[in-house]
C-alpha cells in the first residue's frame, strides 16, 4: 500500500512539473485558448441617466458603508478629512468565458473588485475621498484576442465609465481631483482624459493621474491625453505609468499587442517609448534601490489582508518602458502572469511610495493654487 502511494505522488509530482512547464513556454496560448469567449457580445444599453446617481452602483463612496478604499495596513490610517476627491477605475475582476462583459451583479467580479481596491485604491486614502464604481467591464479574455468583440465589449464597458465620471465630477464639488485606475481601469482612464479632460477647466484641478499597468506612447497617446508625463516628485498635474516585470522580462504579449495599433494621435504606436514613471523616486526613466522602497503589499495567501515589508523591492525603468523589479520577489508567484509580469501587483508592490507620492504632488498642488 505504501509503494502504491508512493507510485501516485511521484505521477501527481511528473504532471505538476508538466503543468509548470506548459505553462512557462505556452501559458499566453492556453490562456487564449480557454479564457477568449466564443460567441458574439450582448448589446447593452446605455446606463440610465441617474443610474451612478445611486449608492449601489459604487465599489466605494465616501458616503458607503464597508468601503473597502479605506483599508490600510497596520501603521497607517485613512484622512479624517481628506482634501481631494479620488476617481478610481479597478482593474479586470471578471473571468467569466460565456460572456463578453460582467453583469452589475455578478457576485465574484464584484468580491475580486473589493479586494483590489484594498490593495491599491487604499493607497490614496491619506489624501483624498474616493470613489469607484462597478461598471460592465470587459471580461479577462477580451485581452487576449483581436477579435472585434474585444473591442466591442471594452467600448460598453468606457460607456459606463463616462456616466459614472460626470456623476463623480458633480458629487465632489470643487475640490482637487486624483485619477487613477490600473490595467483595464487604466485603459479607460486614458480614453476618459483625452474625452474628458484634455482642453476643458477640469485640468487645472487634476493632481495627477495613476494611469497604471497599462501602456501609453508618449508620442503617439500623450499629446492628446491633456496632461504631461511627470517629470519630477513634486509635480502636479501630470500622468504616472508603470508596467512591473522581474528579470528576466518578456514582455512580448504586451508590446506585440501595443505596436499593432494607433495611438490617439492617430499616429501608429509602433516601435514608440511607453512613459515609464519610477513610482518608487516618481521620477521618468531612472533607478531605485530595494532600501528606498517604504513599502510593499505582502498579501496573506487568501488576500483578505496584507502585511507591510520595508526595503524589499526596487525599481528601474527599462528598455522602451518596462519597469524592472529585478530578480523575482517571495510571496507573489502564483499569481505573475507569463513573461515574469507582476501586473496584478503593480499598486502594491510600491503601495508605501504611491501613498507618499500622491501627498506629495497634492502638496504641490495646494502651493501652485
Amino acid at each position: 500500500m505504501a509503494r502504491k502511494f508512493l507510485y501516485v505522488f511521484a505521477v501527481l509530482i511528473v504532471l505538476a512539473l508538466a503543468a509548470a512547464f506548459a505553462y512557462r513556454f505556452y501559458g499566453i496560448q492556453l490562456m487564449r485558448q480557454f479564457m477568449v469567449p466564443s460567441g458574439n457580445v450582448a448589446t447593452l444599453p446605455p446606463p440610465d441617466a441617474r443610474a451612478y446617481a445611486r449608492a449601489d452602483m459604487w465599489i466605494a463612496r465616501p458616503d458607503k458603508p464597508g468601503n473597502p478604499a479605506l483599508w490600510t495596513p497596520a501603521g497607517y490610517e485613512p484622512a479624517a478629512k481628506p482634501e481631494a476627491a479620488v476617481f478610481f477605475l479597478h482593474p479586470t475582476s471578471f473571468l467569466d468565458t460565456k460572456t463578453w462583459n460582467a453583469p452589475l451583479d455578478n457576485a465574484d467580479a464584484n468580491a475580486r473588485a473589493a479586494l483590489f481596491l484594498r490593495g491599491q485604491a487604499s493607497a490614496f486614502n491619506s489624501v483624498g475621498a474616493i470613489w469607484a464604481p462597478r461598471y460592465r467591464q470587459a471580461t479577462f479574455g477580451a485581452f487576449l484576442t483581436s477579435k472585434v468583440q474585444a473591442q466591442q465589449a471594452l467600448d460598453f464597458a468606457y460607456r459606463d465609465v463616462v456616466a459614472a465620471f460626470d456623476q463623480f465630477v458633480a458629487q465632489a464639488g470643487d475640490r482637487p481631483i486624483i485619477l487613477a485606475g490600473h490595467s483595464q481601469g487604466a485603459l479607460h482612464l486614458s480614453r476618459l482624459l483625452v474625452d474628458r479632460i484634455a482642453g476643458t477647466p477640469l485640468a487645472d484641478r487634476v493632481v495627477a493621474a495613476y494611469v497604471v499597468g497599462w501602456p501609453i506612447s508618449a508620442t503617439a497617446d500623450l499629446p492628446k491625453m491633456g496632461l504631461p508625463a511627470c517629470t519630477r516628485p513634486d509635480e502636479a498635474g501630470c500622468i504616472l505609468s508603470w508596467q512591473s516585470f522581474a528579470e528576466p522580462a518578456d514582455p512580448a504579449l504586451i508590446v506585440d499587442t501595443f505596436d499593432a495599433t494607433t495611438g490617439f494621435t492617430g499616429k501608429p504606436r509602433a516601435g514608440t517609448a511607453m512613459v515609464c514613471t519610477n513610482p518608487i523616486t516618481g521620477k521618468p526613466d531612472n533607478s531605485a534601490p530595494a532600501q528606498a522602497n517604504l513599502g510593499t503589499l505582502i498579501p496573506e495567501a487568501n488576500f483578505q489582508s496584507a502585511a507591510l515589508a520595508i526595503g524589499r523591492v526596487g525599481a528601474r525603468c527599462t528598455g522602451r518602458g518596462i519597469l524592472s523589479i529585478g530578480a523575482s520577489p517571495p510571496d507573489f508567484g502564483q499569481y505573475v502572469l507569463p513573461g515574469n509580469n507582476y501586473h496584478v501587483f503593480d499598486y502594491s508592490l510600491f503601495w508605501a511610495n504611491v501613498r507618499r507620492d500622491a501627498e506629495r504632488r497634492l502638496a504641490a498642488f495646494d502651493q501652485r493654487r
